[in-house]
Formats: C-alpha cells, structure tokens, sequence
C-alpha cells in the first residue's frame, strides 16, 4: 500500500509538472499516428536551450547579474518563433515546456515554425524603465548568435511589451549592422508591427469561443461567461464577449475575483485596472478564485497560470465549456474528467494560438515591406482560426480521443513528417 501511495502521488505530481505533462501528451499523440519511439526521443526536448548570465547596471550603481534562457524546440519546419517572459517565477524546465507548446501551436495553425520560448528571471515590477532597457539590450546580445528573421523570432509574453520588443529590435539592429525588423514580433506599429497584434490571442480565444459554443448549441447572445485573469488575454476577451451580447457575469485578477450574475459593467473595469491587470483590490466583496472557477455558468475561460483545474476541483466545474486562454490552466487527469463528464474542453495549444498566428502575419509584412489593415488581419485570422478549430475537433471525433490529445496529434504531425523528410528520423 505504501508503494501504491508512493505511486500515485508521483503521478500527481508529473500532473502539475508541465514539462512531464507536455511529454506525456506527445508520446500518447505520436503513439496514436504510429510514428517510433525515436521520434519521440527527438521531440521530448529543445533541440537547442541556452542559458545566459546578463549584467546590468543598475539605477542605484550597483551591477545585478540576471539569468535568462532561450529554448529552441525544433527547427524542421522552419525558423523557430516564441516569447519572452519577465517573470521571478521563470524556470529552465517551463522555458522547455513552453517552446514545445509554440511548436505545437504552429503545427495547429500550419505556419512554417517551429517553437522557440525565451524568459529572463527578475520582477519588472520593482524595476525602472531604464533598468528594464538595459537588462532587454543584454539579453538580445546575450543569445543574438542564434536569433534572427530566419533562425529564431522572439515576441512578448508575460510582462513584456511593445516598448520592450522595440528596445530588442533595435539592439539585434545595431549588432546586425542591418535595419532588422523581422528579427522581433510585437513591435509599435511605427518600427513595422502589425495591426490587431495587441487583441490577437484574445481574439483567437474568441474565435474558438464562437466555433465551441455552435458545437454545444449554445447562442453567445446573453451566455454567461467567466474570465479568470484580467491581464492582456483576459481584459481584451473579456470586452470582446461582453461587445458580442455575452454576460460576463465573474472576472479575477491575482487578488481575488469579481461576481455579478447580472453581468459585470466591463467597460468600467477596463478603466479602473492598472498597468499589471488587477481592479479587484478597489472592491470589498470578493471572491477567492477558487471560487470563480466554479461559478454556474456556460463558458469557463481560465486566462491566467498552469494548474488551476485539477483532479480535486475538476467535478465542481459547472461550465459547458472550458476554453484554455492561459497556458496549461488544465491538468491531464481534470481534462480526462471534464471530458467524460462532456464538458467541452478547448485546448490552450489551440485557443491561444492567435498570438503566434498574427506574429506570423506581422514577420511576413516585415519580409514583404507591405502592411495590412486591421480588417484584413482579422479576416485573416479568423479564416485560419476557424479552420484548424474544425480540423481539431473532427480529429477529437474520428479518433475519439478528447480535445487535447487531437490538437496534440494535429500540432506534432507536421513537425514529425519534417524531421522525417530532411532525414533525421
């Protein structure tokens, strides 16, 4: 009995360890489209992870050495393309995770990438704007050897900004000794960014918003929809849901949440939020987010951290739709629990891949040196999103396996059959 215990609170600890989940969720979609176990051993980890040590002077004279990391996960396809996150919280192990996911995500959407992630180990909110340019010049020289329009495309991510991509873009510039907008994505619209950037990934979790609800028959129009997160994802989905006729009847931020069952006055929380997203400190009856997540209502939409449904809250979910804006909000025993219980589980693989898609569109202006309007991005956008929503949930239907797993299995092929082509596997 003491083994099993063992046992089972290892596997649970695998669960909310998103590399090991990541792994596992690949070995199962590789299984189930037949490719060997070398594949596998090929694509379980970055090809490439490099870790940095950057000095910055700061305001007060003093030099602090930060660490930073930039994970390549594989490169088959095409130059790998991901984030980078500022966070106190950012570890070798979720940078690995990360890069997996962005290549996955480019496989969903049949963009011709594979997943890079960077993150930096600091808290850019106990530091000054220029403290924050001078850490973001060093990391750019830090990994700028293996960087660039045709190796790897950096974005923003957690706590990164357009300023922040402008800084980055200017330094890869002046080592280049090129005029190098290709390099980063995310960038103001004056040095080449592209419209609908900003709204991208909340859009995306819009659209596969609009395409789940017509699968469970449920009409958007006066659905009751609960945001968890208020940052970039969650404020911009939380004003599109509330523009398209949707009840945003529970909101939260790191401090707590939001409940009206009447629906919240969106517009009057977007003007009361800072910089970082949180509005909940300015109420007194709130709600702890454990509680928001299991709030009655149609559309549950997690759109902050990893592991906030798992096998203790999974059975109290009372949504008919789950939709993952958040990375890894879901673990692998709550997925297979909500999916039995048939409730509909959008993947974060697929629901927030609106980001990298728009990047893509902005990288390829970039190459083109020809800009769109905003409504040709949207058009755009939505005609990819649409598709390889559809594309996933035949997949989850034909195979019978659950949301997850199908996108697992449309996200690795295209990177499997490249490795497979150039004739490494």
């Amino acid at each position: 009995m003491v083994a099993d215990k063992g046992k089972e609170n290892h596997q649970a600890s695998d669960q909310h360890d998103v590399l090991k989940s990541t792994q596992t969720v690949i070995h199962l979609a590789l299984d189930k489209l037949g490719y060997s176990q070398e594949v596998y051993e090929l694509l379980k980890e970055p090809v490439r992870m490099l870790t940095v040590k950057i000095p910055v002077r700061m305001d007060d004279g003093k030099v602090k050495v930060f660490t930073g990391y930039r994970a390549q996960h594989n490169d088959a396809v095409g130059p790998t393309k991901g984030g980078i996150r500022f966070h106190p919280n950012v570890t070798e192990k979720e940078v690995k995770a990360l890069s997996i996911w962005m290549s996955l995500k480019c496989g969903i959407v049949d963009l011709p990438y594979g997943g890079g992630k960077g993150g930096i180990i600091c808290d850019p909110r106990d530091m000054s704007f220029r403290e924050l340019e001078r850490l973001s010049r060093g990391y750019v020289r830090a990994i700028s050897q293996i960087v660039g329009p045709s190796k790897d495309i950096p974005a923003p991510d957690v706590f990164t900004n357009s300023q922040i991509m402008a800084w980055m873009m200017d330094e890869y510039s002046r080592i280049d000794e090129y005029n190098s907008p290709g390099f980063i994505t995310g960038k103001p619209l004056v040095l080449g960014g592209s419209h609908g950037r900003e709204t991208a990934t909340a859009k995306g979790v819009t659209i596969c918003i609009h395409e789940a609800a017509k699968k469970k028959g449920i009409k958007l129009k006066g659905a009751r929809v609960v945001v968890q997160g208020f940052g970039n994802a969650g404020s911009f989905l939380a004003k599109f849901m509330h523009d398209a006729g949707a009840k945003v009847i529970g909101i939260s931020d790191a401090y707590g949440g939001l409940h009206d069952k009447d629906g919240l006055d969106i517009d009057y929380l977007l003007d009361r939020r800072d910089s970082f997203g949180t509005v909940t400190k300015l109420f007194n009856n709130t709600i702890t987010n454990e509680e928001l997540l299991e709030l009655d209502c149609d559309i549950l939409v997690p759109a902050a951290i990893e592991n906030q449904i798992t096998e203790k809250n999974a059975h109290n979910i009372r949504a008919s739709i789950v939709v993952e804006a958040a990375n890894g909000p879901t673990t692998l025993e709550a997925t297979k629990i909500l999916t039995e219980r048939g409730i509909l589980l959008v993947p974060d693989v697929l629901a927030s891949s609106g980001g990298v898609t728009v990047s893509y569109f902005e990288w390829v202006q970039n190459n083109q040196g020809y800009y769109w309007s905003e409504e040709e991005v949207e058009e755009k956008l939505e005609k990819i999103l649409v598709s390889s929503f559809n594309n996933v949930y035949e997949t989850s239907q034909s195979r019978r396996v659950d949301m997850r797993l199908a996108a697992y299995m449309v996200g690795v092929r295209k990177m499997a059959e490249a490795c497979r082509f150039r004739g490494w596997i």
